[in-house]
């Protein structure tokens, strides 16, 4: 988690307004792809890390400081994505508040039969996440 965080800041400030969210995939020991928030309507940290891949990502671990994302907007759903690529264990750093997600993400995986780990390194994350993380009540772009 703590490559995950460091990839998250890599986001900054290209992500803005969205948060600067990191992702690690793991092949057993070995990290096989990192990526991190792009630009507004562009990859988030889950997708880009799924396109970097060299190798297949079945039975991976992911590391993600933040809930993927269950909802489709600028960019397809990361929870979807990571369960159409094998993905087999996520490790959450903390939940997003957004309400089109709030757990969502979560309940995608689980259901898919993802084993979910929610509150890895979760202080650390919200120290990185918080003050960019969508009011409940406003809007969001992606």
């Amino acid at each position: 988690m703590r490559l995950a965080l460091a990839q998250g800041r890599q986001a900054l400030p290209a992500c803005l307004p969205n948060p600067p969210v990191g992702c690690v995939l793991v092949q057993g020991d070995k990290v096989v792809s990192e990526g991190f928030t792009q630009s507004p309507g562009q990859h988030h940290a889950e997708a880009m890390a799924l396109s970097r891949l060299t190798v297949g990502c079945s039975a991976a671990t992911a590391f993600v400081t933040l809930e993927p994302c269950a909802f489709h907007g600028r960019t397809p759903s990361c929870a979807e994505a990571l369960v159409r690529a094998g993905v087999k264990r996520v490790f959450v750093g903390m939940l997003d508040p957004d309400p089109r997600n709030s757990g969502a993400g979560i309940r995608i995986l689980r259901e898919a039969g993802v084993d979910v780990v929610v509150g890895l390194l979760a202080q650390e994350a919200r120290a990185d996440l918080g003050r960019f993380l969508m009011d409940p009540l406003a809007g969001c772009v992606d």
